[in-house]
């Protein structure tokens, strides 16, 4: 999957501050929306991970087409990848782990439904006192998104924007273009 869009759009794996995505997963039924970080990218997909225990894991399990979406600030663009989830390799998984800011460590490892449970003060207290394994914690995994869909929209003051959209159909790309 090569697009220069996505080149031109999206940060490479090297930049170490990864862009905020909205995952959009169904949830017994209804749509489900929560921010996630994309991970890195390749000729595959787009990657991100999360806690296995959490509700969007569930929905992907039970359906695994999902959406993510991206805004620019100021509301320049926007992506939308429409796709399916698939559990990514684990060698990928623990290279992603690896390459994590020591706060995103952290944060895999204590970002459970009983920290949650817990006062400010006792979460800011364990927080201050952990010492972060450098292996991941058993509940990490990760997540391929193999696009089936890729709109690209970009706002345009001097006339109505348009929606650049690619869908792949029978294993070829195919461009549309769109009403903004």
């Amino acid at each position: 999957m090569t697009f220069p869009l996505l080149d031109d759009w999206l940060p490479g794996n090297d930049v170490l501050e990864r862009p905020q995505m909205i995952l959009s997963t169904v949830s017994n039924g209804a749509p489900d929306a929560r921010t996630v970080l994309l991970t890195e990218r390749d000729d595959e997909g787009l990657y991100f991970h999360t806690d296995s225990r959490s509700r969007k894991v569930a929905d992907i399990a039970a359906n695994p087409a999902v959406a993510l979406t991206f805004l620019w600030p100021g509301f320049t663009r926007q992506l939308v990848v429409q796709g399916l989830a698939s559990v990514a390799p684990a060698s990928e998984q623990a290279a992603a782990f690896e390459r994590r800011s020591p706060y995103l460590k952290q944060l895999a490892w204590l970002n459970s439904p009983e920290f949650a449970q817990l006062p400010l003060a006792s979460r800011v207290a364990q927080w201050a006192a952990f010492d972060v394994p450098a292996d991941p914690p058993p509940t990490w995994i990760g997540f391929l998104v193999r696009p089936t869909r890729l709109t690209f929209w970009t706002s345009n003051a001097e006339a109505a924007s348009r929606r650049d959209e690619y869908s792949l159909v029978d294993g070829q790309w195919v461009l549309s273009y769109l009403a903004g």
